[in-house]
């Protein structure tokens, strides 16, 4: 079984649920894609385990899979990390 990780670049979504004690991970470019660790690590395990069944599901039923645009999912949330950032830096005089 190939990694996920070498096949396709889709982002992951990771977060803590106090009612499950636990980290799900959502695949969101991947409908209905999700797993669940007690750890970080162990969500991001199983979400990549998820992500290749998933899409090893839609090629046996000739499904499409969408491209993944990982980047461009996150580019608003990094470009805001990178704002917040420069208007902290204290400007020469």
């Amino acid at each position: 079984m190939k990694k996920v990780s070498n096949m396709h670049r889709y982002a992951i979504e990771l977060l803590y649920s106090p009612e499950d004690e636990g980290y799900i991970a959502v695949a969101p470019e991947l409908p209905g894609c999700s797993a669940f660790g007690h750890d970080e690590e162990e969500a991001l395990r199983q979400i990549k385990i998820a992500m290749d069944l998933w899409i090893q599901t839609a090629t046996k039923d000739r499904r499409d899979i969408p491209k993944p645009v990982g980047k461009a999912i996150l580019k608003p949330f990094v470009d805001g990390i990178a704002k917040k950032k420069r208007s902290r830096v204290p400007q020469a005089s």
